[in-house]
């Protein structure tokens, strides 16, 4: 157990009602905690499961990324309500499978661990916690994503801390921090690793981030086009030891077809120049959507989802190998059997229907298999029987417990009267939660020295990234909504004629962003990717428990009836990727999409002719630059500060629960999800 360097973290907002158990208080005269319904004690499980047994092949890989500190399951989601010991316990079952088997498994995982749940950002350095927690899995190969170089303080806490723990497994081949004692850089993690999996493949690893801008001054990215002319990263690629894999593991998008920040194509353009013969098996992440791509005849890209929705799974047959030891193909589970060719949705013994794939000049052999697991017991137990039973499993959910307790993250600020989704509904519809975040912020962002100025409060849509359900609005789901700590700024007594203009032009106009709702801008985001087809790949939303529906009857032969018990689809991911439509684990009904703005304006505006123009400190550049087109001409130097800088985009929520969600509190009635 880490020495955990926190204290339980005072809100700030005045008290916050709670109780012992999930539906009131048991007590009047004891000091009472709220576990609101959690895959902690009394969480909820997946009324429907895996449509298959997973593929098994020469080797075989489970892959995390964008956790985002969700190790404690998800808030009312049946879907995705697994903790981090069930997982924990799942992996281990998984590797003695693997044992049995005779093949290789291998554990990986790309890149941000927090900025998005309580249970990694209600320490003082986000992290602390979760941390500890998420290193009760023993990774094969880990990564660094975006989120761990904001800020200076986490930066380090990952280079001291997280990145010992895995030490060589930590690959972060671009990504490099400055010493703090003698002032040089360094790289964070190992620049590559070569090593051997327990059968005897000989690989060859590299950690490629996206291009990223966004870092404090402490750390240092390469760009991916000057990462493949350094030297060392050329002698890697040369190796004078036999390599019989590349792993180019990144929190990096694998698609530049669906996110304009990915590298990881180039990269694996360069090694296939050198190497054309060895094959190249890619992760990635950042884009928070499954997803899987073809790059050519021996290389595969894999994405694995966000926040604890989903697990990864890759399966390969035909690695050429002199040291391997393991079988290609283990007996009695099934195989993998597709090569690498985009379309190819076809069986074992048929030809893909498309010869459009890239492919380089090596015949290949190798056959693929993947699939994404819906993160729930339900899931774990089906692919891995008797896992949940693990003791090291419920120690690990236990300490989970333990810690959300410590961090008070049950506190509770309200009942939200409704359910909001991000893009579920139109902009501007009462259930859509920029509606909400509109209202809340007219109603509490306003300094009292300035209460009788109207005022236009402008933040980035982005700043909000998931959705609220009606029940209890917790200290925890003021993260999960709103982990950000952006402060409001504002411009006093600015034309209205201006003022006015500036949502429009800040809408219009392209800037980089990274927590634009857009998915290639690096940051919390919805699911969908607005500019495909949002039927693909739609928002993952909450469900409660679904009925089965009325047995149906089928008449096949006169007097002889079958009758089939119906059981409807939940709401949830429906993924198109490079090998069709088959890779959900879990069959699920679409959710509708629409567009929501960049950026969204609350008017709490009084009739005159001036008015103060509040914003995020986040934004000021771009409303600064906005202004600027229509006319104005402030600077930085104009800008002020309009509240605390302690009372912040992850605030004005809470702040908003307290005064207009108190009915039915403490008992909150919960509503229907998102998708019902």
């Amino acid at each position: 157990m880490l020495v955990r360097q926190w204290l339980p973290l005072a809100v700030g907002l005045g008290p916050a009602w709670a109780c012992d158990g999930c539906y009131g208080p048991q007590s009047a005269d004891v000091v009472m905690t709220r576990l609101v319904r959690r895959m902690q004690p009394d969480a909820l499980n997946a009324t429907t499961g895996p449509r298959a047994p997973l593929e098994w092949g020469q080797l075989n890989f489970l892959h995390t990324t964008d956790t985002h500190g969700w190790l404690e399951g998800h808030v009312k989601e049946e879907n995705y309500g697994a903790d981090w010991g069930d997982f924990v316990a799942f992996s281990r079952r998984m590797k003695q499978k693997a044992q049995q088997y005779k093949v290789d498994l291998l554990l990986i995982d790309t890149g941000d661990l927090h900025d998005g749940n309580g249970l990694s950002d209600a320490t003082p350095i986000n992290g602390n916690v979760s941390n500890a927690i998420f290193e009760r899995l023993d990774y094969d190969l880990l990564t660094i994503g975006n989120h761990e170089l904001y800020i200076s303080e986490i930066a380090y806490e990952t280079f001291t801390n997280f990145s010992k723990v895995y030490g060589h497994r930590y690959v972060t081949s671009n990504v490099e921090i400055k010493d703090p004692v003698t002032g040089r850089f360094e790289y964070i993690g190992a620049k590559y690793r070569y090593f051997r999996t327990h059968h005897g493949l000989r690989i060859m690893a590299f950690g490629v981030l996206f291009d990223f801008t966004g870092n404090s001054n402490v750390s240092r990215i390469t760009k991916a086009a000057n990462l493949v002319k350094q030297p060392w990263f050329v002698d890697a690629v040369q190796f004078k030891a036999p390599i019989d894999l590349f792993l180019l593991v990144g929190h990096n998008p694998i698609d530049p077809r669906k996110s304009s920040s990915s590298t990881l194509g180039l990269v694996q353009r360069f090694i296939r120049d050198k190497r054309p013969g060895v094959p190249i098996q890619i992760f990635g992440g950042h884009s928070h959507i499954r997803d899987f791509k073809v790059y050519d005849n021996m290389s595969t890209g894999l994405e694995s989802g966000r926040y604890c929705e989903t697990l990864g799974w890759l399966s390969m047959s035909g690695i050429k190998s002199a040291t391997y030891k393991g079988v290609m193909l283990p007996p009695a589970v099934p195989h993998p059997t597709r090569p690498a060719v985009v379309g190819n949705t076809t069986a074992k013994g048929t030809t893909p229907t498309s010869s459009a794939s890239p492919s380089c000049d090596t015949p290949a052999s190798l056959v693929y298999g993947r699939r994404y697991l819906d993160w729930n017991r339900r899931t774990f137990a089906y692919h891995a029987p008797g896992s949940q039973d693990s003791s090291y499993g419920r120690a690990v959910s236990a300490e989970i417990l333990q810690d959300r307790r410590l961090l008070n993250l049950s506190a509770l600020y309200g009942c939200a009267p409704q359910t909001y989704c991000q893009s579920c509904q139109p902009f501007g519809a009462s259930g859509n939660i920029f509606s909400l975040s509109a209202t809340a912020l007219s109603a509490v962002v306003v300094n009292p020295s300035r209460a009788d100025r109207g005022r236009l409060i402008i933040i980035n849509t982005g700043s909000i990234r998931f959705d609220l359900v009606k029940g209890p609005f917790t200290y925890d789901d003021s993260f999960i909504v709103s982990p950000f700590t952006d402060a409001f700024q504002y411009l006093p007594d600015v034309p209205y004629s201006l003022a006015s203009q500036t949502i429009g032009v800040l809408n219009s106009q392209v800037s980089l962003d990274k927590r634009r709702l857009k998915r290639r801008d690096f940051g919390f985001s919805p699911l969908v990717d607005l500019s495909m087809d949002t039927c693909r790949d739609p928002p993952i939303r909450h469900r409660p428990l679904v009925a089965r529906a009325p047995a149906a009857a089928r008449v096949l032969a006169p007097g002889r009836v079958i009758r089939r018990q119906a059981s409807p689809l939940t709401p949830g991911y429906v993924t198109t990727d490079d090998f069709g439509t088959d890779g959900d684990d879990t069959s699920h009904r679409a959710i509708p999409a629409f567009r929501q703005p960049e950026y969204l304006q609350a008017n709490a505006s009084l009739p005159a002719a001036a008015v103060d123009l509040i914003f995020l400190d986040y934004v000021a550049a771009d409303v600064l630059a906005a202004l600027a087109t229509v006319g104005g001409t402030y600077t930085t130097l104009d800008v002020l500060q309009y509240l605390s800088r302690t009372f912040t985009t992850n605030s004005y929520l809470p702040a908003y629960a307290k005064i207009a969600w108190q009915q039915n509190v403490p008992n909150c009635p919960v509503g229907e999800s998102v998708g019902e």
